[in-house]
Parts: C-alpha cells; sequence; structure tokens
C-alpha cells in the first residue's frame, strides 16, 4: 500500500534533478546500499524514464516502493530497502 509524502519517515534523500537515465537510477542504487535494512530513500528525479525505471528494479532488486509523488518538474520516489 503506498503511503502519503507526510507519513513517510526519509532517512536519506538523493537529489537527481537535472540527470538522465541512467543517472537516477544508478544514485538509487548506490544510496540503497548506504541505508540499513528498513531504512527509506527519497529519489527526486526529473528524467521521464525513472517513472518506469524505478519502479521496475525496486521490484526486481527486493525492495518496498512506498510512493512516487509528482512534484512540479520531478517526482520523489521513496523506497524502503528490504534486505
Amino acid at each position: 500500500m503506498l503511503e502519503k509524502p507526510g507519513e513517510i519517515q526519509v532517512d536519506k534523500e538523493i537529489d537527481a534533478r537535472g540527470s538522465f537515465c541512467p543517472g537516477p537510477l544508478m544514485e538509487l542504487i548506490r544510496g540503497i546500499r548506504a541505508i540499513p535494512v528498513g531504512g527509506t530513500l527519497a529519489l527526486l528525479s526529473s528524467d521521464p524514464g525513472s517513472a518506469r525505471d524505478v519502479p521496475a528494479w525496486v521490484q526486481k532488486a527486493g525492495h518496498e516502493l512506498l510512493g512516487a509523488f509528482p512534484e512540479q518538474g520531478y517526482t520523489r520516489f521513496v523506497v524502503r530497502r528490504k534486505r
């Protein structure tokens, strides 16, 4: 179940706005490795491809997408590290 932005505590935030594929996804992968299991990471991305790439990678990697929240000019993806 996706949560609302204000209900999620984020442990780490990565601002990848202005970066293009595969930059935001690579930042997410690097960032998720830097937080403990159970921690949450927010990725800010203005790359339209992230709307497809981020959820696909999160599912494949076995983590949990808590939400993809559209903001003005970018999307905030919030991911919980599961393993």
